[in-house]
């Protein structure tokens, strides 16, 4: 795995803010965050998507939107290449892996990421980086997307992040993943309030207090 690579998977970023800040290896102030909110697309409730912007805002961050299934293939190259860091929002994993899949983004954000670009992944956006994510399906509705073929995730890491642990409306459905992964996969339960922060090879769990 390359050692310039800097995740910060979290459950909910608009939490856990601050930890960001002090983790990032990057001068945070004017740089430009590449914010994918794809995976809100299919979901009812999207306030999140909201707070997630408005968070990285106040950390003096400019954002520019990247909706990766309706832009062109060009659009999410050129913007992904220009932005100083990437930011995956939460939602639907199966939808988000598909679309990433469907137009080649996938392996356009692995190679930002492997090239030393800093990346933030909340909830849907952190599941994204394990091996597969056919674990969340017990807390996600894989039916939304038709089209995914495969379960094979950006494989980034060779943990399987398990956000919104112990936190409503969540509770039992996480439970029930670790019940019935937990035997099988290196799974992380982190709250809303706890994020894993990735440097190459090393993972920590920070939490806000």
């Amino acid at each position: 795995m390359n050692t310039s690579i800097f995740l910060f998977l979290c459950s909910s970023f608009a939490d856990v803010a601050p930890l960001f800040e002090q983790a990032c290896p990057m001068e945070l102030q004017g740089k430009v965050v590449t914010f994918i909110p794809t995976a809100s697309t299919p979901e009812s409730y999207k306030e999140y998507v909201k707070l997630g912007q408005e968070s990285l805002e106040e950390l003096g961050l400019k954002v520019t939107p990247l909706d990766v299934a309706t832009a062109s293939s060009e659009e999410i190259r050129s913007t992904l290449s220009e932005g100083d860091l990437i930011y995956i929002s939460g939602g639907n994993t199966f939808y988000l892996l598909q679309e990433l899949k469907r137009k080649g983004a996938d392996k356009l954000i692995q190679a930002e990421i492997e090239g030393g670009k800093p990346c933030i992944g909340e909830s849907a956006g952190a599941v994204i980086f394990a091996p597969s994510i056919e674990y969340i399906r017990l807390m996600d509705e894989p039916h939304k997307a038709p089209e995914l073929t495969s379960f094979a995730a950006l494989g980034l890491i060779e943990k399987y992040p398990l956000p919104h642990y112990r936190c409503f409306p969540f509770v039992e459905m996480a439970e029930t993943v670790l019940a019935t992964y937990g035997g099988r996969l290196s799974l992380v339960p982190i709250t809303n309030h706890q994020a894993i922060i990735v440097r190459g090879r090393e993972l920590t769990i920070v939490t806000k207090e």
